[in-house]
């Protein structure tokens, strides 16, 4: 979902940004009238010296009650967006500890990095598999795995897959206690001269 909210937040802000940006230059540089086009009546400039607001704009927005509050409502709402927006970014990064249950009823924390190394060298020792890549993701109690697998050239992806949810994954759910671990693995394959046959 965020890497959508990305998406469209980028896009937005791109379509805004072009359009402000040509707005202005069209203006600045009178191209209009070096050009011979016309401009829409709601065209905010169209010459080298005109402003968004005007001093006659100016005084006519400010003596309505309503324009000092909405204006500054809608960039508190711009800032709390922009916070919301950089939070999410900084929460997208890797787990850095994941709570195990002991058993005992007490929580034992183990760092994120030092079982994404045993996953990894776990998913490199099996068949076919020449590298592999782990990061863990989500909420300390609840991790996410993502896997990025590189294939010996003569690998199968669907055995790589199977002995990674069969054995890999297996195991990190029952040395940690989580009954559940999604991943999301993307599968590669080392590139490789061509092989002549016959």
């Amino acid at each position: 979902m965020l890497r959508g909210v990305n998406r469209i937040l980028t896009g937005l802000a791109g379509v805004v940004l072009v359009a402000f940006g040509a707005a202005v230059l069209i203006g600045s540089l009178d191209l209009q009238r070096r050009w011979g086009f016309t401009l829409p009546s709601a065209w905010p400039f169209d010459a080298p010296g005109d402003v968004l607001l005007g001093r006659a704009e100016r005084r006519e927005w400010r003596a309505e009650g309503w324009w000092w509050p909405a204006v500054i409502a809608a960039l508190a709402l711009v800032v709390l967006l922009a916070l919301w927006w950089l939070l999410a970014q900084l929460r997208r990064g890797r787990l850095r500890e994941v709570l195990v249950d002991s058993g005992d009823g007490e929580a034992v924390v183990v760092r994120g990095s030092a079982l994404e190394e045993v996953l990894s060298a776990e998913a490199e020792s099996s068949a076919g598999v020449r590298r592999a890549l782990v990061v863990l993701r989500g909420r300390r109690p609840a991790p996410e795995v993502r896997v990025g697998l590189t294939l010996e050239p003569h690998g199968s992806p669907e055995a790589a897959v199977r002995g990674l949810s069969a054995e890999v994954l297996a195991h990190a759910r029952a040395s940690t206690g989580v009954a559940r671990i999604p991943a999301e693995v993307r599968v590669g394959v080392v590139r490789h001269r061509a092989e002549r046959v016959g």
